[in-house]
Order: structure tokens, then sequence, then C-alpha cells
């Protein structure tokens, strides 16, 4: 398939969208629950160090026979994201911290990233698709 960094970027930004999402949902599923914790998931300084190409020297390893285990998969996220749980806080008298509105907010922002990312990455494969097809 032909693929550019960039739309691997996007991809990967797609993936942890929906990392955030799934998070998202369990916290509004959980927001009556007596003494669930939210979820929040980071990315953002990751997603900018990758997008300005400052990501970390990582030692790149290579699978140099085929019967050996391979290290790394080619649909990893190339943005690293961490699912952080605050136990700080309480915002209800059963020791739960979900404030259901920024859940809510949260949620709608990031269903508009997901969409604009998701037609973002279609209209790439679009345009591949177009140009092969005048190729005719």
């Amino acid at each position: 398939m032909i693929e550019s960094s960039s739309s691997r970027l996007n991809e990967s930004f797609l993936q942890v969208l929906n990392v955030r999402h799934r998070a998202i949902a369990e916290n509004i599923a959980n927001a009556d629950t007596p003494n669930y914790k939210k979820q929040t998931v980071v990315f953002e300084e990751e997603l900018r160090q990758a997008i300005n190409g400052t990501t970390r020297d990582e030692l790149e390893i290579r699978q140099t026979h085929s019967r050996h285990m391979a290290i790394k998969t080619d649909d990893a996220s190339l943005i690293p994201h961490k699912i952080i749980r605050n136990t700080d806080t309480t915002m209800n008298n059963n020791g739960n911290n979900v404030d259901i509105d920024l859940e809510m907010a949260n949620l709608a922002e990031n269903q508009l990233m997901y969409n604009y990312m998701a037609d973002k990455v279609s209209g790439h494969y679009t345009k591949i698709r177009d140009m092969l097809q005048n190729l005719k």
C-alpha cells in the first residue's frame, strides 16, 4: 500500500483518539460509581514531537532472521500515549471524581478531532486512488 510519513502519523493519531474515546466513555459510564477515579489519555507532547520531527532517538532494532520474534509491528502507533488515573481529587460525596459536564465536552471535542482526522486520512487514499485510475 502507498503510504507516506504524514499518512502514517495521521493514522496513529486516529488510534490515540480512539483510545481517548474509550477512556472518556468509561468515565461517563462510571459517573455514579462510588470511588471511581477518572482516566485521561495524555499524548499531546509526544504528538508535538512527532510532528516537529524531534522524537527521542531510539535504537533501531531489526529482525535479521525470519524465525526470530518480531520486535515492533508495522501497525504500532507512532504516537506514544499514557492512560493516567487521577486519584488526587473527589467531585462527589461517594469518592467519585468524574465531572459529567466536562467529560461530555471532552467527548464532543474528541469526536470532532476524530472526524477531521478520518476525513484527512480518507482524502489521502482517495487522492491516490484517483491518481492511479487516471493512469489508464
